[in-house]
C-alpha cells in the first residue's frame, strides 16, 4: 500500500504542480482532500488523518512553489516591493496555524477546510466581474493581510494563492502579479508551516513509519517528483491564457473542490 500512495501521488503530483504554475494555488487544496481518502488505507489512524494530510501538503507545496516562484521571477510576474512586506508576517502565520491545528481534532480541521474552501469558491464566484477598486492599502494592513494568510493556510495546508490572489486583485495589482506574489509567500507559508508540523508531530504517538513529525514521506516524495516538472509549464500557460478566462478557471477549480468537499 505504501508503493501504491507513492504511485498515486506521483500522478497527482501532475496536476498539482501544473496548477501551482497555472494559478498560484500550490496545489494543496487538491492534495488535502486527495490524502484524506488516502491515508486510512496505509493505516493511519482517524485523529491523526488530517494533520497529515495538512503537514504533507506543505512539505510538498515548498518544492511546487520554490519551481513556481522562480519561473515567475524570470517572467518578471512578481512585484518584489509589495511581495517583501508580505513575507514576515505570512512566516509567523504559518507557525501559529501549525500550532493550532496540533490543538484541534481532526474532525475540527476538516470543518475549517471545507468551510474555508466554500468561502474562498463564492468570492471568486462573485469576483469575477470585479474591477479594479481601490489601491494597494499601507504597509501595517499588508503586514495584517500576511499574517491572516499565513495562518489560514497553514490551518488548510495550501500555499495561500486561494486567499491572496483575490484581496490583491481587489487591490488594483494584475491578477498575474498577484499569482507571481502569491507563489513566493506560498513557499514561506509551506516551509514555517511544515517546520511547525515537524515540530509539533515529532513526539506524536501513533504516527505511520516513515513519518517525519507529522509528515507522511512516502506521499511526500511521490508529489514533489512530478510536480516540479509541472509548475513551468503551468507558468507558462500563465502568460498566454486572456486576463478574464485565468480569473473564471480559478475561481471553478474552487468551486470544484467545495462541492466535492460538501459531499463527501
Amino acid at each position: 500500500m505504501i508503493v501504491s500512495t507513492f504511485l498515486l501521488c506521483m500522478l497527482l503530483g501532475c496536476v498539482t504542480g501544473f496548477l501551482a504554475g497555472l494559478l498560484g494555488i500550490g496545489g494543496g487544496l487538491v492534495i488535502v482532500p486527495a490524502l484524506v481518502y488516502l491515508l486510512p488505507s496505509v493505516g493511519v489512524e482517524p485523529d491523526l488523518v488530517m494533520p497529515i494530510a495538512l503537514a504533507t501538503s506543505l512539505a510538498s507545496i515548498m518544492f511546487t512553489s520554490s519551481s513556481a516562484a522562480w519561473a515567475h521571477h524570470k517572467n518578471k510576474n512578481i512585484p518584489w516591493k509589495t511581495t517583501r512586506k508580505l513575507v514576515a508576517t505570512i512566516a509567523l502565520g504559518a507557525l501559529i496555524g501549525a500550532y493550532i491545528a496540533d490543538v484541534l481534532s481532526s474532525q475540527t480541521l476538516k470543518v475549517v477546510f471545507a468551510i474555508s474552501v466554500i468561502l474562498l469558491a463564492s468570492y471568486m464566484l462573485l469576483s469575477i466581474r470585479m474591477t479594479k477598486v481601490k489601491p494597494m492599502p499601507g504597509d501595517k494592513a499588508v503586514e495584517l493581510i500576511g499574517l491572516i494568510t499565513g495562518t489560514i493556510s497553514s490551518l488548510m495546508g495550501i500555499a495561500g494563492g486561494a486567499i491572496l490572489v483575490p484581496v490583491l486583485t481587489y487591490f488594483s495589482m494584475s491578477i498575474r502579479h498577484a499569482i507571481g506574489t502569491a507563489t513566493v509567500c506560498g513557499f514561506v507559508v509551506a516551509t514555517f508551516g511544515a517546520i511547525g508540523f515537524i515540530v509539533t508531530g515529532i513526539d506524536q504517538e501513533g504516527l505511520p513509519n516513515w513519518s517525519l513529525g507529522y509528515i507522511y514521506l512516502p506521499a511526500l516524495l511521490g508529489f514533489i517528483s512530478t510536480s516540479s516538472l509541472f509548475a513551468p509549464l503551468g507558468v507558462k500557460w500563465a502568460t498566454k491564457v486572456p486576463v478574464k478566462t485565468l480569473k473564471k478557471m480559478f475561481a471553478a477549480f474552487l468551486i470544484l473542490v467545495a462541492i466535492k468537499m460538501i459531499f463527501k
